[in-house]
């Protein structure tokens, strides 16, 4: 599958997270699978050394690390999170993400 398919392209079909990015040189990239009122399924695939800062967001959020790592802050706790492992970023808790290398997660956001 190409990396340019748009959502309606994969939807029913077979796919893996990494034919769906490319990294780009200090950079975040952000693909976003599901779109929904209710929620949400993002991929980001992050150069070394990118980041977001600190912010909050009114629910919680899953973050699934499918390649690299990332150093998680969460109320002020960093927490290494590496490729296969989870964690979840609680509703109105100030956050922060940095990769320590080359990386790519998965951001699921249920709103409801």
């Amino acid at each position: 599958m190409s990396r340019d398919k748009s959502q309606k392209e994969i939807k029913g079909k077979p796919f893996r997270y990494i034919d769906l990015m490319d990294y780009q040189p200090g950079a975040i990239v952000s693909r976003t699978l599901i779109d929904q009122k209710t929620g949400s399924v993002t991929l980001f695939a992050f150069d070394d050394g990118q980041k977001l800062s600190e912010h909050t967001a009114p629910f919680d959020a899953l973050v699934e690390v499918i390649d690299g790592a990332f150093d998680i802050t969460i109320n002020g706790y960093v927490h290494r999170v590496e490729a296969g492992t989870q964690i979840i970023m609680p509703a109105n808790e100030p956050h922060a993400l940095e990769a320590v290398q080359r990386s790519t997660m998965l951001l699921v956001m249920i709103r409801s």
